[in-house]
């Protein structure tokens, strides 16, 4: 049973005793495995003692000079490319910056559309002087609420109506002269003329009854001769009534221009003077500019009198209405970009780009019988709204939407903007808008991982030479003086905004302290602010639960432990596996061929250390080392790289016996997910030294490290967490004063071991050792000089070099 396994086992007791010239392999003291922070170095006694204003870029020099040189550098293309990872306040602090570099610009100008009259389906696009859209908006809201009652008013004025009247009238008299004439022709002739609606009739009037009975009948030639007369008399009047209704039909038509050019003649200075007093507000160069645009307008008014004359009998109400709503959509200004109360550039953030937050839309009147889209549907979007200032995207956000992010890349390239249509079916046929095309000055910021950059470098580089400002925030930073009294002063800048209780001393350095270890560097901090932020939080709640006046250190720690609960429980289902035998991990002893690594796993809110076994054994062959993970396709390429470094190192440290008669397996026990990395090296290697020698090697110390060709110890990631792992297995099991770990001492000022560790050392519970050279933890884990298990293993490859060499003579090795 793994719990037998687990206790302290006496064959421990039967390790052979170290020889004279055994290497010492001294542990590391309790003061080497964590940075302390004194309290009183810190200079106040709480974060209430420190004013305002909070430090801004900590520890990112590089990241601020970047971001100041791209904010006003003034060219094309050098748009900010912000590097860093969530956390680390790279967004924030660009906010920050971005607004700070726009109160030194000045105000962009308005953007706004009105009807083109000459071309409809391109509204025109109009820039003003910030503040003027808003005059010229409302300027024409009124011009159009004025001239519906105004017009009515002036055609109604008495000296209108009196020319108006005389021109009828005049008209009148001609009409009633030519149609007397008219008729007076046509009673010559026998006929008489009648008005039936607007038309002319010509009429035989009927002769009295018996009034020719008395005469003789007409001949057949008497009859002809008379019908022809009378055809030929009717055909004379019918023309001379034709002539007469053309000549009338022209003065009609005279009559109408007359009227109409009473009207235009009436109406003209005025509507001039209504357009005038709408564009009053702005300056002489922006109404002249508008002069072509206003003569049009004023023409179309001219062409649409009929819409302020009272209804015609057989016009419909609605009709009127809708024409109406029209003609004021004409003459509307859509201010799409307002800046009459902006200070300084703008500042857009967009958090959730799609294309028409972006690019600006045209939106379509709903309904079954609504009409086309005009000028007045169109709304800006981000770049037209950030024109003339700034604009932050997330490129998470733009990446994985291939047509957003190919417009963006044409927009970049041409520096112009011109809303189009939404893109769906829904589209009305032939209803199409297409707005003037604007230029853009807009200087985008762009977030991202460095990952997610690089990516991009390769998959897209035209695309990054658009962004020529590389804005890389640091992971860590120096933990300077300078530096701690910054984070005590973001401390205390987050205690007032956030409404927190202040820290005393001790829990800052608490705090710092968490920052080294989110680091893993004891000469680090870590620019992840947002976690450390956190902590803050947390450990503010925890003094609020006990009626605390200030935050101290156990607060923080309380806070920390309480966090790693709530998210351990994958951790405390693994140590329970060990614990209860399911996973097999000796913690005491000797074994050949037998050790145990340790391991990191990450599941994105929580770190923690595993310990594996390696085991490896060795036999007479050519095939060399058998990784077993790599022959089932679970392991990865740093892996295997590892597993070669390792053969490489073992053909140098045996080179007398080259070529190398051996066939070795290495494998992790229990371990069914994958491997990948090369800190497992070290373990592997003196796993197969121990199989090849026969000797022994300690259960009770964990072993990591990489390994060069050289045999030198490289340093690995996830120390802190791996360490901390093995240690709560031993915990479990029973300490016994002997345990502990073996790790590169490259690695040692990565350390920032867990309070209960280092106590644990300190009263000689657990141990930390390190080495340069494999040779060096061999001997501590042998228990004895690493040359003399150097000749053991030797000896067991030449004894396989015998048997291969043997196997090999004729008529032996086969049956």
């Amino acid at each position: 049973m793994l719990s037998d396994l687990l206790a302290p086992d006496t064959s421990l007791s039967s390790m052979p005793a170290p020889s004279t010239d055994l290497p010492t392999l001294p542990a590391l003291t309790a003061q080497q495995l964590r940075r302390h922070i004194d309290p009183a170095s810190l200079g106040f006694a709480s974060t209430a003692e420190l004013g305002d204003p909070a430090p801004g870029w900590i520890g990112q020099h590089r990241a601020r000079q970047a971001t100041e040189f791209g904010l006003h550098i003034q060219a094309p293309d050098y748009n900010l490319f912000v590097l860093g990872e969530v956390g680390s306040g790279r967004s924030s602090l660009l906010r920050q910056a971005l607004h700070q570099a726009a109160q030194a610009r000045p105000v962009p100008p308005d953007l706004g559309y009105l009807h083109r009259f000459e071309a409809p389906q391109r509204p025109l696009a109009l820039r003003l002087p910030a503040g003027a859209g808003r005059l010229l908006r409302q300027g024409l809201q009124q011009l159009t609420q004025q001239l519906a009652a105004d017009i009515p008013a002036q055609l109604e004025a008495a000296e209108v109506t009196l020319e108006a009247d005389g021109i009828e009238k005049a008209f009148e008299r001609e009409e009633h002269l030519a149609l007397k004439n008219l008729e007076a022709l046509a009673a010559r002739h026998g006929y008489q003329l009648q008005r039936e609606s607007d038309r002319l009739k010509l009429v035989l009037p009927d002769k009295p009854h018996g009034k020719d009975k008395d005469k003789p009948h007409p001949s057949e030639a008497d009859k002809a001769a008379a019908e022809a007369l009378a055809t030929a008399t009717e055909n004379e009047v019918r023309a001379e009534m034709a002539r007469v209704l053309a000549q009338l039909r022209l003065r009609e038509i005279a009559r109408d221009e007359a009227l109409e050019a009473l009207k235009r003649r009436t109406l003209t200075p005025q509507l001039q003077k209504a357009f005038d007093t709408a564009l009053a507000g702005l300056a002489e160069a922006e109404r002249s500019g508008l002069q072509a645009w206003v003569q049009a307008a004023i023409a179309e008014v001219l062409n649409q009198i009929d819409l302020f004359l009272p209804l015609a009998e057989d016009e419909d109400e609605a009709d009127r209405k809708a024409d109406l709503a029209h003609w004021q959509h004409c003459l509307a200004f859509n201010l799409v970009v307002d800046h009459a109360e902006q200070q300084g550039a703008p500042v857009v953030l967009d958090n959730n780009p799609q294309m028409r937050s972006l690019f600006g839309s045209i939106e379509h009147p709903g309904g079954d019988d609504a009409g086309p889209a005009d000028h007045t549907a169109i709304h800006a979007g981000g770049l037209l709204q950030a024109h003339g200032g700034y604009l932050m995207l997330h490129l998470a956000d733009l990446i994985d939407d291939e047509p957003l992010w190919e417009r963006l890349r044409r927009f970049l390239r041409s520096r112009q903007l011109q809303i189009e249509e939404p893109g769906g079916t829904g589209t009305p046929a032939g209803a199409s808008l297409q707005p003037d095309a604007v230029p853009v000055d807009v200087r985008l910021v762009l977030i991202g991982s460095p990952d997610e950059y690089y990516k991009l470098q390769d998959a897209d580089p035209e695309m990054v030479r658009r962004f020529r400002v590389k804005v890389d925030f640091a992971d860590r930073f120096a933990a300077s003086d300078e530096n701690r009294h910054a984070m005590a002063a973001w401390v205390a800048c987050r205690c007032r905004q956030l409404g927190l209780p202040h820290f005393e001393a001790a829990g800052v350095a608490a705090l710092l302290e968490q920052s080294h270890r989110e680091a893993d560097d004891q000469h680090y901090l870590s620019a992840q602010l947002g976690q450390i932020e956190m902590a803050l939080i947390e450990s503010a709640q925890q003094c609020r639960d006990r009626q605390g006046a200030l935050v101290s250190a156990a607060d923080v720690a309380a806070a920390l432990q309480a966090r790693r609960q709530r998210h351990d429980y994958l951790e405390q289902c693994v140590l329970d596996s060990i614990s209860e035998g399911e996973r097999l991990i000796s913690t005491t002893g000797l074994a050949v061929g037998q050790l145990n690594a340790m391991s990191q796993i990450d599941t994105g809110d929580h770190r923690f250390g595993v310990p594996m076994r390696i085991s490896a054994r060795t036999q007479a062959g050519h095939q060399g080392v058998l990784n077993i993970e790599r022959e089932v396709r679970l392991s990865g390429p740093i892996h295997d790289k590892g597993v070669l470094i390792l053969q490489g190192y073992l053909h140098a440290l045996f080179s007398d016996q080259a070529p190398l008669a051996l066939q070795a397996s290495l494998g992790f026990e229990q371990e069914y997910d994958g491997v990948e990395g090369d800190s497992a090296s070290c373990a592997e290697l003196f796993a197969l030294l121990s199989s090849l020698s026969g000797v022994g090697l300690r259960q009770d110390i964990a072993v990591t490290g990489a390994l060069n060709q050289h045999g030198e110890v490289l340093p690995v990631g996830g120390l802190n967490e791996k360490i901390e792992g093995w240690f709560q297995v031993c915990r479990r099991a029973g300490l016994t004063g002997q345990q502990g770990v073996l790790l590169p001492a490259l690695n040692q000022r990565q350390l920032m071991l867990s309070p209960e560790l280092v106590a644990a050392v300190a009263a000689g519970q657990f141990h930390v050792y390190t080495m340069r050279q494999a040779s060096e933890g061999l001997s501590l884990l042998a228990g004895q000089p690493a040359s003399e298990v150097h000749a053991l293993a030797a000896d067991t490859l030449a004894a396989y070099r015998r048997a291969c060499r043997r196997a090999l003579r004729p008529g032996r090795g086969g049956r």
